[in-house]
């Protein structure tokens, strides 16, 4: 399990409470206003900003001594971090290894990654002439390669329609319930929520709030999280 315990983050100044479980296997989304910590709570356990107060574990072991290349830990950015100059095969092997020195075996399963994500037969082809779907299609396959237990996702599909955006948030939930990844997921949209996560985090006041059952939070939601909603 993933546990912040009695966390204090510090991102420039700004400071995000966490003290809170996330059960192995679960799909949790990170939701709260702009501002409110949701990418400080992902990049804390990424090794990307420094905890001035508490530890985070992962199956009882501590993090914060650990790089973060180190760490049990894939993470999906909002732009999907592609490099243009790379086809879409070579940008899913930077997942195995950055210099792209990869065996015979690692380019069969960059091939495997890229059928599994519905782009076989792309690998030879570069981003820009690619689709926007199939772009992030591409990044979600080197998240696979990588071989993490936690999958870090922040709002990597939020530049998609509303059905691609679907389409690709099942996606991921298919390959967590395949692979048994712990998936931690900001978005600013509830209905992402409501499709996919089993529960949700509610960041609020500098205060990540522990996670509760998606469709029971909803329901009967707290204060903070009707002021969040509004009219939603």
């Amino acid at each position: 399990m993933l546990k912040f315990e009695t966390c204090t983050i510090d991102n420039g100044g700004f400071r995000l409470a966490a003290d809170l479980t996330v059960e192995t296997g679960k799909i949790v989304a990170v939701i709260g206003p702009s501002g409110g910590g949701k990418t400080t709570l992902l990049e804390a356990v990424a090794g990307f900003l420094p905890l001035s107060q508490g530890e985070i574990y992962w199956n009882a072991n501590p993090l914060s001594d650990t790089e973060p290349g180190k760490r049990p830990v894939a993470m999906l950015f909002q732009d999907g971090n592609l490099f243009p100059h790379l086809t879409a095969a070579q940008n899913v092997g930077l997942g195995i290894d950055p210099r792209l020195r990869l065996s015979n075996d690692d380019k069969i399963r960059v091939d495997a990654a890229l059928t599994r994500v519905g782009l076989d037969g792309l690998g030879p082809r570069k981003p820009g002439a690619l689709s926007g779907g199939q772009r992030a299609r591409i990044a979600l396959a080197r998240l696979m390669v990588q071989d993490r237990e936690i999958f870090l996702l922040d709002e990597p599909f939020a530049a998609l329609g509303p059905a691609l955006k679907a389409e690709m948030l099942d996606l991921v939930a298919e390959l967590a319930r395949e692979t048994g990844a712990t998936v931690l997921m900001v978005s600013h949209e509830p209905d992402d929520a409501r499709r996919v996560a089993d529960e949700v985090i509610l960041v609020t006041d500098g205060t990540a709030r522990p996670p509760a059952e998606t469709a029971k939070l909803f329901a009967d939601p707290p204060d903070a999280l009707r002021d969040y909603l509004g009219d939603a």
